[in-house]
């Protein structure tokens, strides 16, 4: 005996698909990657990576159908799935961590361009222009990623991903954490994806949205204290960026916040140098 869904439900499916609000689907979706998160996390990391890969595969589709009325925020929640996919399936067991972090940063490069082409957004739509009105703020949200990357590594402890705290062994991975996870996550998050969100859902709403999306793709730390800090963190570099209409600070606070949880803190809290 053979199990087949009904017509009339595939038929429903492609009607709500087609046919549902850019903001209903944001929701569905949003809620989706935060599951398929949990399911990474606390279950097998092959089934949160399939449950990715299903929801990838279910957004390209819903891209096809609705054609010329896609949202740009449908077309950049593509790149939440991708990224846990891309971390999950590359080979990169033998491989130290922060290289990880600049070899799934290539194909996520490839993607967020051609993400911001489709969208015809341009270069300043996502935050690249620098206003230099607010440079003195750039500046002084840059320094922020010190005292976060602080409160961070209060939060998580981690181990340093490099051997040795000197110039020979830090420039290198600072500068893949800068360009590699700072530069990179800002453009997707609070360049592109947060003017999609705010297009949908409007202004408040909108840097809700993206600050949870950003929130929930660190469930992988196995910290709620972290999910939280990290919304909050979302929130307030997706506030600076609506402000002041540049990703620059943000993505110098964030480069710094990583550089100082993963490179620096692990060192001075058990007493290097001093």
């Amino acid at each position: 005996m053979t199990f087949r869904i009904p017509a009339r439900w595939w038929a429903f499916a492609r009607s709500f698909w087609k046919d549902a609000s850019n903001a209903t689907l944001a929701w569905i979706f949003l809620v989706a990657i935060t599951l398929a998160e949990l399911l990474t996390t606390y279950t097998q990391p092959a089934i949160g990576s399939l449950a990715h890969a299903f929801i990838l595969l279910t957004l390209l589709y819903v891209i096809v159908q609705r054609g010329d009325r896609i949202s740009p925020l449908l077309l950049g929640l593509i790149l939440g799935p991708l990224i846990r996919v891309l971390s999950l399936s590359l080979p990169l067991t033998n491989i130290p961590l922060v290289w990880w972090y600049f070899i799934t940063s290539v194909p996520l490069f490839a993607a967020i361009v051609v993400a911001i082409r489709l969208s015809e957004f341009s270069w300043r739509d996502v935050g690249l222009g620098l206003p230099w009105r607010t440079l003195p703020v750039q500046v002084l949200v840059a320094l922020s990623g010190l005292l976060l990357g602080y409160l961070e590594y209060v939060i998580l402890t981690p181990r340093p991903l490099i051997s040795d705290l000197n110039w020979q062994a830090f420039w290198l991975p600072a500068l893949i954490l800068l360009v590699s996870t700072g530069f990179l996550e800002e453009l997707i998050f609070r360049g592109f994806l947060q003017r999609g969100a705010i297009q949908v859902f409007g202004m408040r709403l909108g840097l809700i949205y993206v600050s949870f999306l950003f929130a929930a793709l660190h469930i992988g730390y196995r910290s709620f204290l972290d999910v939280i800090f990290v919304f909050l963190v979302g929130w307030y570099f997706a506030w600076i960026v609506a402000r002041t209409r540049t990703i620059w600070g943000v993505t110098l606070a964030h480069g710094l916040t990583n550089i100082v949880l993963f490179l620096i803190m692990p060192f001075l809290s058990s007493g290097w140098p001093f």
